[in-house]
C-alpha cells in the first residue's frame, strides 16, 4: 500500500533511486451510503451513485487547455486516458481509472486536475468511501504510489479530488477533496482552477 496522504499534503512522484515516475494510473472509487431500498416482494435493492471521474488540463496561466472524460476518453495529445465510464460504483477497488503518461503530456501542461461528478446530481451524502489513488503504471504489478481517502461529504454534487503538477520537469500529487457542484467536468473547470 502506497502513502496515505491527507488533504492538502502533497508527495513528489520520484522512485527511491531518484528517477521519476513517467506512466501513473489514477484509480477513484466510491461505494453507495445510502440505505438499501426495500422492493415490491420483500428483498432489498442497494441505491446506485453514478459518479464519473474526469481529468482537467491546465497551462502555468491557469487556463483550461483540454479535459479527459466520458465524453472524451483522451486528451489532444494522447498521454492521458479515461479507461471508461462506471455507472453505479459497484464492486470493490476502483470504479474509474485514469491513465497519465507523464512524459508525453505536452510542454504547455503544467497542471492535471482530477474532479467526480454526478451527471444526475445525487450529492456527496450519498456516497462513502470515497478515495483517489495514484499507480505506478511503469512497473509489473502497478504498486501503490499514493492514496488519498476523501473525508468531506455534504450536499454537493461534484469535488476537486486531487492533482498532479510539473515543477522544473519533476511532477507531484496533491490531495485537495474540495467540495463543488456540476454534472461534468466542464462545469467544474472554475473550481479545479481555484484548486491550482
Amino acid at each position: 500500500m502506497g502513502l496515505s496522504l491527507q488533504k492538502g499534503q502533497s508527495l513528489s512522484l520520484t522512485k527511491k533511486n531518484g528517477e521519476s515516475l513517467t506512466r501513473v494510473r489514477m484509480g477513484l472509487g466510491w461505494d453507495s451510503a445510502a440505505p438499501a431500498k426495500r422492493g415490491l416482494f420483500g428483498g432489498s435493492k442497494t441505491v446506485e451513485v453514478d459518479l464519473d471521474a474526469s481529468a482537467i488540463l491546465f497551462d502555468a496561466n491557469k487556463t483550461a487547455m483540454d479535459t479527459v472524460f466520458f465524453n472524451q476518453l483522451a486528451s489532444k495529445d494522447g498521454s492521458i486516458r479515461h479507461a471508461g465510464d462506471n455507472l453505479t460504483g459497484a464492486g470493490d477497488g476502483d470504479d474509474e481509472v485514469i491513465t497519465v503518461d507523464l512524459s508525453a503530456i505536452s510542454p504547455a501542461i503544467t497542471h492535471v486536475v482530477f474532479v467526480i461528478t454526478s451527471y444526475t446530481q445525487q450529492t456527496f451524502d450519498l456516497v462513502k468511501n470515497a478515495f483517489c489513488r495514484v499507480l505506478d503504471d511503469s512497473v509489473a504489478g502497478r504498486p501503490e504510489v499514493a492514496r488519498y481517502q476523501l473525508t468531506e461529504s455534504g450536499r454537493s454534487t461534484a469535488m476537486v479530488m486531487a492533482k498532479l503538477s510539473r515543477v522544473n520537469g519533476v511532477w507531484s500529487f496533491e490531495a485537495i477533496g474540495a467540495p463543488a457542484n456540476g454534472k461534468t467536468a466542464i462545469d467544474l473547470i472554475g473550481a479545479a482552477a481555484s484548486a491550482l
